[in-house]
C-alpha cells in the first residue's frame, strides 16, 4: 500500500471528529509525565472531550476548507488537539486548569464557535464558567426572592401573626379613613 492510502483513514476520521465541533483547542503536550497525561486525558474523557495527539501535516489536511483552518499557523511543533462537540469552553477551561498545575502543557490556539483564538483569548475563555454553573447561578438568584418571602411569612405564622393582622387591620382603616370634614364657618380662624 502506498503513504497515502495508510494516512487517508487517519485525516479522515480528524475531520469527522471536528466536523460538528464547538470547540477545537490545540495544545503543547511536550514535558508532560505519563501519570500527568493519563490525568489530563481522564479529566477530558470525563467532561465528553475528544483527546488525540496527531501529526500536524494530517490535522492541516483534516481542517482544510473548515473554520479550523485558521489553526494551520499554530501547527508547529508536538501538537495534541482537544475536541468537544457540547460545551464550547470546556476544552479551555479543563486545560487552562490543568496548565496551572503542570507547565509543561501549553495552549497554543484553537476555535470556539467559528471564532479563533491566540493563547491569551484562550486563558480568558477558560474563565468563563461552565453552563451548568450559569445555569445554577441565575437559578440560585431567580429563588432567593421567593425563599425570603417563605422565610418571613413563616416567621410572622410564628408570632401569631394572624392574631397580630387581625389588630393591626382596624387600627389601618382608621389610619386610612378621611378625616371628618368640618364646614368652613365652624373652623377656628387662624
Amino acid at each position: 500500500m502506498a503513504k497515502v492510502e495508510l494516512k487517508q483513514p487517519i485525516v479522515q476520521a480528524i475531520a469527522e471528529d471536528v466536523k460538528d465541533a464547538a470547540s477545537v483547542v490545540l495544545v503543547d503536550y511536550r514535558g508532560l509525565t505519563v501519570a500527568q497525561d493519563t490525568e489530563l486525558r481522564k479529566q477530558l474523557r470525563e467532561a465528553g472531550i475528544i483527546y488525540k495527539v496527531c501529526k500536524n501535516t494530517m490535522m492541516k489536511r483534516a481542517f482544510e476548507g473548515t473554520e479550523f483552518a485558521a489553526l494551520d499557523e499554530h501547527l508547529e511543533g508536538p501538537s495534541a488537539i482537544a475536541i468537544s462537540k457540547d460545551d464550547a469552553t470546556a476544552p479551555a477551561r479543563i486545560l487552562a486548569k490543568f496548565a496551572k498545575d503542570a507547565k509543561a502543557l501549553e495552549l497554543k490556539a484553537g476555535v470556539v464557535e467559528g471564532e479563533a483564538y491566540d493563547q491569551a483569548g484562550l486563558q480568558a475563555l477558560a474563565s468563563i464558567p461552565s453552563r451548568e454553573e450559569l445555569l445554577s447561578k441565575l437559578l440560585g438568584s431567580l429563588q432567593s426572592p421567593i425563599t425570603n418571602l417563605a422565610r418571613v411569612l413563616n416567621q410572622i405564622a410564628e408570632q401569631g401573626g394572624a392574631e397580630n393582622c387581625e389588630a393591626a387591620a382596624p387600627a389601618e382603616e382608621e389610619a386610612k379613613a378621611p378625616a371628618e370634614e368640618v364646614p368652613a364657618e365652624e373652623a377656628p380662624a387662624e
